[in-house]
């Protein structure tokens, strides 16, 4: 019986110069196809044959090109994507830094803010402390005003006299009591109602009346401000009277008759 050469046990590896042969043997085969397949009369090269098994011979090796080609793509996509990644972290890092930095500068305005206004405040509520103090100051120092009663006059000839002496030296007129009591004395006996109805001026209508027998029309053109508008008044009536004596003689004392 012939050996059985394909018993694993019996097979002998193949060596380079084995490989190399059968290589050849292949290629030899392919070329010879490649040859009877060719119609007769067609003009046929060697070299297209070797051509054609050349590039079926290395159709394996290059599908692991391609295969390398892709994984180095995609290792470099990977790496791309890394690197945007960084840059992305770095942006959110900056941008959060100037977050956190904008907030401090706010908070550091806003706490600014408070300290001036509270300083404003206690400025004006020392201003005011100072104000209230001055004011008490002054208040203290101030001589306290003594209230002066009203003035009053007896309702009589000689308080009828000292009234109208005060309003007459107020209002610049001269005279004096003497003169005043003198003059009143002779028209009308110290009567505030006396009125002459016999003489010229009563016989004209306009009869003389008063303390100082003061006919009408000279009463109204030299009444003195501030007294009554009544002729029969004898503060008004010597104030009058004294007025006219002043603008006609200089003075109430400077009267001795009828004037």
């Amino acid at each position: 019986m012939p050996k059985n050469i394909t018993t694993r046990g019996h097979s002998r590896a193949l060596t380079k110069n084995h490989k190399i042969a059968l290589a050849g043997v292949a290629t030899l085969g392919a070329a010879a196809l490649a040859f009877t397949a060719v119609p007769a009369g067609t003009h046929t090269t060697t070299s297209d044959a070797s051509s054609s098994a050349q590039v079926a011979y290395r159709s394996e090796p290059i599908k692991g090109v391609k295969a390398s080609v892709t994984d180095q793509l995609a290792g470099a996509g990977v790496k791309t994507e890394a690197i945007q990644a960084k840059v992305d972290a770095k942006k959110a890092e900056a941008q959060k830094k100037a977050e956190a930095k904008k907030a401090e500068a706010t908070a550091a305005a806003k706490k600014k803010a408070a300290a001036e206004a509270a300083a404003e405040k206690a400025k004006r509520k020392a201003a005011a402390e100072r104000g209230a103090k001055k004011a008490a100051s002054r208040s203290t120092q101030r001589v306290p005003m003594q209230s002066v009663a009203a003035k009053t006059y007896a309702n009589n000839l000689n308080g009828w006299i000292a009234h109208a002496l005060d309003i007459m030296h107020s209002k610049n007129i001269p005279g004096s009591y003497s003169g005043l009591h003198r003059n009143i004395m002779r028209e009308s006996s110290g009567n505030p109602n006396a009125i002459n109805g016999w003489d010229v001026n009563a016989v004209n209508g306009i009869p003389s009346k008063g303390l100082l027998q003061v006919i009408p029309p000279t009463f109204s053109a030299y009444h003195v401000s501030g007294t009554s508008w009544n002729i029969y008044d004898p503060v008004a009536n010597i104030t009058a009277a004294a007025n006219y004596a002043a603008d006609k003689y200089g003075s109430i004392d400077n009267v001795n008759s009828a004037y």
